[in-house]
This record gives C-alpha cells, sequence and structure tokens, in this order.
C-alpha cells in the first residue's frame, strides 16, 4: 500500500509540475499582452510571446502551430521554419512571435510570422468549456486547448457515427467529422488528419464510435464559421 501511494504521489506531482501555468512574467518590450492582441484589428503587426501546445504540419518551408499562454492561443498559420527548424519546436517550448493578425472564416490566426526560441516550457491543461456550448462565450476560448465532458454522439449524414471529410465524401485518412449533443443540441467536431492522422488513438477511436454513446473529449478550439474543435482524445464513458 505505502508503495502505491508513493508511487501514486511522484505521478500527480509530476502531472501537476507538467500542467501548472508558468509564474507571471515580465513581457519583453513590445511584446503583448493576450488582451492587446485580442484587440489588435487585423493586419496589424504583433508580436507576441508563447508555448508550442501541437503541430499540425510543415510544407515548402512552412509550419502551422497551436500556441498558447497562461493568457490566451494563439494560432500560427504557415510560420516560416525549416523541417530541421519545425522538428525543434517541441511542445513546451516558448517562442517569441512577430507577424500578422489575421482572420479566415472565423479564425483568428497569426500569419507571415518569424519566430526566436526563448527560455521556459509549458504544458497547458485542457479547460473543461462544456458549459459554455452555444454560448457567445465560447469564442472567448478560441484556439485554447479545451475539454468537453459527458457528450452524446449523434448520428451524422447516412445514420452513422463518423463521416470521412464533412460530406462522406472522403476515405480513410482523411478528416473525420462527427456530431455530439449536449442537454438537446448538437454539435459538429472534427479530428484534423494534419494534426491526429489515422494511424493516431484519436482517429482510431472515432472510427469505432457508437450513436448514443457518452464520450468526453479535449482537443483545440478552432473555428469555422463557428466552433470547429480539432479533437485529439476521445474517451467512452
Amino acid at each position: 500500500m505505502k508503495k502505491f501511494l508513493s508511487v501514486a504521489f511522484v505521478a500527480l506531482t509530476v502531472l501537476s509540475v507538467a500542467t501548472a501555468k508558468p509564474k507571471a512574467e515580465k513581457k519583453g518590450k513590445g511584446v503583448m499582452t493576450y488582451a492587446e492582441f485580442a484587440a489588435a484589428p487585423l493586419e496589424s503587426e504583433v508580436v507576441v510571446e508563447t508555448y508550442v501546445q501541437a503541430k499540425q504540419s510543415w510544407w515548402d518551408n512552412k509550419g502551422t502551430f497551436y500556441t498558447q499562454d497562461k493568457e490566451g492561443a494563439y494560432f500560427l498559420y504557415n510560420m516560416a521554419c525549416s523541417q530541421e527548424e519545425y522538428n525543434k519546436l517541441v511542445p513546451g517550448t516558448k517562442i517569441k512571435v512577430t507577424g500578422y493578425k489575421a482572420e479566415w472564416s472565423g479564425e483568428v490566426e497569426i500569419i507571415d510570422a518569424k519566430y526566436e526560441i526563448l527560455k521556459g516550457k509549458y504544458i497547458a491543461a485542457a479547460d473543461d468549456v462544456t458549459a459554455l456550448l452555444g454560448t457567445d462565450d465560447l469564442v472567448k476560448k478560441q484556439n485554447l486547448f479545451v475539454a468537453f465532458k459527458g457528450m452524446t454522439v449523434e448520428p451524422s449524414d447516412g445514420g452513422a457515427a463518423f463521416l470521412y471529410k464533412w460530406n462522406g465524401a472522403g476515405q480513410d485518412g482523411d478528416d473525420l467529422y462527427f456530431k455530439v449533443s449536449k442537454n438537446g443540441k448538437v454539435y459538429s467536431f472534427t479530428v484534423e488528419s494534419y494534426l491526429c492522422d489515422n494511424t493516431t488513438a484519436v482517429y482510431k477511436a472515432v472510427k469505432e464510435l457508437k450513436v448514443g454513446q457518452v464520450i468526453d473529449m479535449e482537443g483545440f478550439l478552432y473555428w469555422y464559421e463557428g466552433p470547429n474543435p480539432h479533437i485529439t482524445a476521445v474517451s467512452v464513458k
């Protein structure tokens, strides 16, 4: 029993270190707070300090990243970096990013960005936003690593629990679309294949879902004409 408790204590200690928010940091000269970034007009230059949380894709010396700090999240679209640099930008890495604020179909992002690596590490814990579904406050959590709990799997078009692509016209390896409900309202979620391809646990888990199952999920609160969460983990209750 003592050994079990000791192991459990160590595990909890490691988890708390991994997910603990960084202490309040003094921003570098010219670096924005998240509130300043949120208030900045589109197409204006922005400078932020943030931490890589996940990587979506790399192509033609450009990488796309989900990042956040203790204040908010920043989606970096096609940031200039070599393949070698992309490989080094592992989750937790702190970076200073200079680019331009943009919006595409509701998704706020930073484009034409350059970066430099700073000292510091941070892996965010999932922020439970289940209660915000269907409210105007959900958008304030855009791009954060979030959790949705106690969601019921609903039938997609044709009655299946998921579709390959939004219209069901895809095949294994394409994005997965599936519907879930909470308190009588239905929402569409996605497994983005560039982020989590068909070899990942979440891709396989969604393919095995059954209509009526109750599930918990984690992922990044991407936006496309409304909330379009990119799910990275699913567990059946």
